[in-house]
């Protein structure tokens, strides 16, 4: 019914930038929240970010605030993750979700998920 996907991570160095994007496709008008999460090797899925479609309501994991910014653009169904001041504990594959509500919160409701990609930071 909906289908996902991520592109734009990549290996930088420590302190460095990456902007990830989502395309979302197919019956979309009833998932009001889009957004991130991210696993990291011998961890659980965590939440990062996301944003209703119209862009009033954000939230942001207390690990990336400050650093990741969510943004949208309706026209072109795809939301950006942009990622600055990188950190090595930032690497993990990084996947995208939508929702009908706030992926804050588990359970409840359909989640769709791409198929994700890789973040890779240096020391």
């Amino acid at each position: 019914q909906v289908q996902l996907v991520e592109s734009g991570g990549g290996l930088v160095q420590a302190g460095g930038s990456l902007r990830l994007s989502c395309q979302a496709s197919g019956r979309t008008s009833s998932y009001y929240f889009m957004g991130w999460f991210r696993q990291a090797p011998g961890k659980e899925r965590e939440f990062v970010a996301d944003t209703s479609w119209s862009g009033s309501n954000t939230h942001y994991s207390d690990s990336v605030k400050g650093r990741f910014t969510i943004s949208r653009d309706v026209a072109k169904n795809t939301v950006y993750l942009q990622m600055n001041s990188l950190k090595p504990e930032d690497t993990a594959v990084y996947y995208c979700a939508t929702a009908s509500t706030t992926l804050t919160v588990v359970g409840g409701r359909v989640v769709y998920w791409g198929q994700g990609t890789q973040v890779t930071v240096s020391a």
